[in-house]
């Protein structure tokens, strides 16, 4: 912990106002809450800013307004980035290029990830293996991810919250591929652009076992149409099991019933990529 660092950090929140709207009304905690609450404890003397960044009538910062900012971290969305026609996106891929010009550090996870990519010149696609949902299996560090700051203290294999339809198919020029596993094969990823570094994951390190149950219940529909479950009480059912497990992590028969071991149930090692960006991209960008 940093008790005294007083980072000026802006959480872009990439969902839309009708997103969010619903996010309230299926009680899911907004993805924004998730990363203020690792930086009140991880910085608590940071000055955080949230900007809706999919709305078109909220201001995005420019010039001085981007620069006072010592970091930038981007939330997930349920948009698609490859929508050239959706202003809410094109509007944040704009905003994107902007920040690697200024130089500002970038972190990102899910929507995050495809960012980097996409704005520094990679391509995003539709997974034809189809959604990537609660736990991420097997992700697996690379050679360059082993040695790569952002990744220190990761076991060379683990599980990370997920949920996600695409996937980065070709990566931008200077990008270092740091992590992989069978469903999405670019599962964390550093992009050098312009002036910027943007260290991003398709997993959610900011997640926690009660978020993503929170999260799965509200997607008991799309989980039930994609086959996953027979009936939406069957997903109800997974979800009540996973609050469970998040109200007693050393419970044994819910962590072999979800197959989950450390790396899900403690925050030392699930947000290892949180804390390494704070003390190796952002602390060091900001003393030069």
């Amino acid at each position: 912990m940093h008790s005294d660092l007083n980072l000026a950090i802006a959480v872009l929140n990439g969902y839309p106002r009708s997103s969010r709207e619903r996010f309230d009304a299926s009680d899911v905690g907004h993805p924004h809450d998730l990363y203020i609450a690792f930086l009140q404890t991880y910085v608590p003397a940071a000055t955080i800013d949230v900007i809706f960044v999919a709305d078109l009538d909220s201001a995005l910062p420019t010039g001085t307004a981007l620069t006072s900012y010592d970091a930038v971290i981007w939330t997930g969305s349920d948009l698609t980035i490859y929508h050239t026609d959706d202003e809410r996106v094109t509007r944040q891929v704009e905003l994107a290029r902007a920040i690697f010009a200024a130089g500002v550090p970038m972190y990102g996870s899910c929507w995050g990830v495809q960012m980097a990519a996409y704005a520094a010149g990679g391509d995003v696609r539709k997974n034809p293996r189809g959604r990537e949902w609660s736990i991420a299996r097997n992700i697996r560090l690379t050679d360059a991810g082993r040695e790569h700051p952002l990744m220190r203290g990761k076991p060379d294999v683990f599980n990370g919250f997920i949920m996600h339809l695409d996937e980065i198919v070709s990566l931008p020029p200077e990008s270092v591929l740091l992590a992989t596993n069978e469903h999405t094969h670019i599962q964390a990823l550093e992009v050098r652009h312009k002036n910027g570094i943007f260290w991003a994951t398709q997993y959610h390190p900011e997640y926690t076992l009660y978020e993503m149950a929170r999260l799965i219940r509200a997607r008991a529909q799309p989980l039930v149409k994609e086959g996953f479950f027979e009936t939406e009480d069957a997903v109800l059912a997974y979800a009540r099991d996973m609050f469970a497990l998040s109200e007693n992590p050393a419970d044994e028969s819910l962590r072999q019933q979800f197959a989950v071991g450390d790396d899900i149930t403690s925050a030392e090692i699930r947000q290892a990529e949180l804390r390494n960006w704070i003390d190796f991209l952002v602390i060091p960008s900001r003393k030069r």
